[in-house]
């Protein structure tokens, strides 16, 4: 009798019904199923687009993916990776074009519009970064090509400046770096404020001109 329940059983599932039953139709939709190819375009950068204007005492020498700027303020020089390259108009506007379109070339394409419009403006104008000195007891000077600052520390101390760069102390507690080099100007400020980074609780140490300073509320002392 047992025997005879066994053979009759029949295992079932609660989603596919009788197993013994179960068939998989010809007609599914697995054989349809395909992939579609579809090409991916680099948005161009708004920045890359926007042409370059040249001052007429800036001369301007182009050889293949190299440039070189001349002003009155000094001279520099770049070169242009295979991404991009750098066209001069009649009308003597300067452009930067991408020469394949590639997630890559239209990130090269903004970065390389902005180098050379800083180049340019460099060797014309000029750039300048200010800092400013905060606490008490924290000065700075000139002394010759070098800037000595008295941040707190059991002695001075002394940065050589570079040959391109001009540093101007004002009020023993204002520091302006000029050049015609950007990048230049901006590490060597940089390196000026890593000295004394300014502190979130007083905001004593070196910052920006244009730098905001995050304070911090103190430690409240404990209540009896």
């Amino acid at each position: 009798m047992a025997s005879s329940l066994v053979s009759s059983f029949q295992p079932r599932s609660a989603f596919l019904g009788d197993r013994n039953v179960f068939k998989v139709s010809s007609s599914t939709p697995f054989a349809q199923v395909g992939y579609s190819s579809k090409t991916i375009e680099c948005k161009e950068s708004r920045i890359g687009k926007q042409p370059i204007a040249v001052p007429s005492n800036v001369t301007i020498a182009l050889e293949g993916q190299d440039l070189k700027v001349k002003g009155p303020l000094g001279e520099l020089a770049l070169t242009y990776p295979r991404e991009v390259e750098l066209t001069k108009e009649d009308s003597g506007l300067l452009r930067v074009k991408k020469t394949v379109e590639t997630r890559r070339a239209n990130q090269m394409h903004g970065l390389f519009r902005t180098l050379t419009d800083n180049m340019v403006v460099g060797v014309s104008k000029g750039f300048e970064k200010k800092l400013i000195l905060v606490g008490v007891g924290y000065r700075a000077t000139v002394e010759g090509k070098e800037l000595v600052l008295n941040l707190g520390f059991s002695h001075p101390v002394k940065m050589k400046i570079p040959d391109s760069l001009k540093v101007k102390v004002e009020e023993n507690t204002r520091i302006t770096v000029s050049g015609y080099d950007k990048s230049e100007i901006g590490q060597f400020a940089a390196t000026v404020r890593k000295w004394r980074p300014p502190e979130p609780y007083k905001g004593k140490g070196v910052k920006y001109s244009d730098e905001i300073v995050r304070r911090k509320e103190g430690k409240a002392g404990k209540k009896k």
